[in-house]
C-alpha cells in the first residue's frame, strides 16, 4: 500500500470531480480492466480517452495529478512515519457499512485512518445533535452511548461540542470504542491525538478523515463530514435538532437516502426540531432509544417557539422558582436548566422590581412578600 498511496492521494482530491466520478473510474480500472491504480497512471492520453471515454478537462486533471505525484509521495511516507494509515475503497480493510450506505455515488475513495481500525467492521451507533444541547439532551446521550456500550457496539462521533463531544466521552466513560470523524485533515488533530492516547492505544478509538491530510478545519469541511458520520453508522440517534444547521441538513439527507433515524420525543415546552423531523419520516424514541408505537408529532407541540416567546418563558420560570425560596445564581441555572450566562441572569434579577436580593455568600435571590410590595406601594 506505501508503493500506491501517492497514487491514491492524487486520485481521491482530485478537484471537483465527486465521488461518483472518481468511483466510477476506480470500478472501470480496478474491477473491469484489472488494473493496479499505479499503472491506471501509467496509462497514456489516449488510453485515457479511449478506453475509459475521459474528456479534455478530465484527462488534464489527470496530468496535474500525475505531476504532483512526487510531493504526495513525500507526504505518504511522512503519514506512514506518523502511524497513519490510508485505506481506499478497494481496500478490506475499508468500513463495510460505509459503502453500504454510501453506495458509490457518496462513499470517498480514501479513508486516513489512525488507531484500530477493526472497529469500523463491528456495529455501529451514531448519536447528532446540536451544539448547544440542553441538559435533556446530553443526558440522553449519555444513557444511549451507555447502552451502546453495553451492546458492544461502537459509537460514531463527529467531535464537535455539545451531543458530538458527550457522546464520545460517554462511550469512554463505560468503556465502549468510537470512531472520531474530522472535520479537517488528520494531520492537523495534534491535541486531540494527546489527548485520547491512551484510548487510541488501548484500541477503543479510532480516527478518521476523508480530507487532504494537512487541511484544516473550515465549516465546509464540517458540513461534508456529516454523511460520514451518518454512513459509518448502523443505528442513528438525534438527541436534539434546531430547524436549521448540520444536524437538521443530516437527518433530512439520511431520510431521503432511506435510512432508519431515531429521534428523541421532545418534552411539550422543548425548543426544538425533534417532532418536525419526526413529521418527515424519522422514528420517536423514548429516553433508552425505544421505538414509541403510535407517537403522534401533529398532536404533540410540532412548531418551534419564537426566541421572544422561549426568554418570555424562561423569565416566568426564574420568576416561579423564587417565590418559593432563596436561590443563587448558580442553583437557579442549574435548576431550570437555563442556557443563559450567569451575567445575564444577574442582569435581568437586577432589573425586576419585586426581586430582593440577600445579602449572603453567594449572593441569593427571592421575590418578595406580595404584602409588604403592596403596603409600599401606598405608602
Amino acid at each position: 500500500m506505501n508503493k500506491e498511496a501517492a497514487y491514491w492521494i492524487a486520485l481521491a482530491h482530485l478537484p471537483r470531480w465527486g465521488y461518483l466520478k472518481i468511483n466510477n473510474l476506480i470500478i472501470k480500472f480496478y474491477h473491469e480492466y484489472k488494473l493496479s491504480i499505479e499503472d491506471f497512471f501509467q496509462l497514456s492520453e489516449n488510453d485515457w480517452k479511449n478506453q475509459y471515454g475521459l474528456e479534455f478537462k478530465e484527462v488534464e486533471d489527470l496530468k496535474k495529478a500525475k505531476s504532483e505525484l512526487a510531493n504526495n509521495a513525500f507526504l505518504a511516507e511522512s503519514l506512514n512515519n506518523e502511524g497513519y494509515e490510508l485505506l481506499p475503497i478497494t481496500s478490506p480493510s475499508y468500513s463495510k457499512t460505509l459503502k453500504e450506505n454510501l453506495k458509490v455515488s457518496h462513499a470517498p475513495a480514501l479513508l486516513y485512518v489512525k488507531g484500530n481500525k477493526q472497529i469500523m467492521q463491528e456495529k455501529s451507533i451514531a448519536i447528532v445533535g446540536s451544539r448547544s444541547a440542553s441538559e435533556k439532551s446530553l443526558e440522553f446521550t449519555d444513557n444511549i452511548a451507555k447502552l451502546a456500550s453495553k451492546e458492544y457496539k461502537v459509537v460514531v462521533s463527529g467531535f464537535a461540542k455539545g451531543v458530538d463531544c458527550q457522546a464520545l466521552d460517554s462511550a469512554i466513560y463505560y468503556k465502549g470504542q468510537s470512531i472520531i470523524v474530522l472535520p479537517q485533515g488528520i494531520m492537523t488533530f495534534g491535541s486531540g491525538f494527546k489527548k485520547y492516547y491512551k484510548q487510541i492505544v488501548d484500541g477503543d478509538v479510532l480516527v478518521l478523515s476523508t480530507f487532504f491530510p494537512k487541511a484544516p478545519w473550515r465549516a465546509e469541511l464540517a458540513m461534508a463530514r456529516n454523511p460520514i458520520i451518518y454512513g459509518l453508522a448502523d443505528e442513528i440517534y438525534v438527541a436534539e435538532s434546531a430547524e436549521k444547521g448540520g444536524t437538521w441538513s443530516g437527518v433530512v439527507d439520511g431520510l431521503r437516502k432511506n435510512r432508519k433515524i431515531y429521534v428523541r420525543k421532545p418534552d411539550p415546552n422543548e425548543n426544538t426540531a425533534n417532532n418536525l423531523l419526526i413529521q418527515k419520516g424519522a422514528i420517536a424514541v423514548d429516553f433508552n432509544g425505544t421505538p414509541i408505537i403510535g407517537y403522534d408529532p401533529v398532536k404533540a407541540k410540532t412548531f418551534l417557539i419564537s426566541d421572544n416567546e422561549s426568554e418570555v418563558i424562561y423569565e416566568n420560570k426564574i420568576l416561579d422558582l423564587l417565590r418559593n425560596g432563596e436561590y443563587a445564581v448558580k442553583d437557579i441555572l442549574k435548576k431550570l436548566q437555563l442556557t443563559w450566562s450567569e451575567k445575564k441572569l444577574r442582569d435581568f434579577l437586577k432589573g425586576q422590581r419585586e426581586v430582593e436580593t440577600i445579602n449572603k455568600k453567594p449572593l441569593r435571590y427571592t421575590v418578595k412578600n406580595p404584602m409588604v410590595k403592596q403596603k409600599s406601594l401606598f405608602d
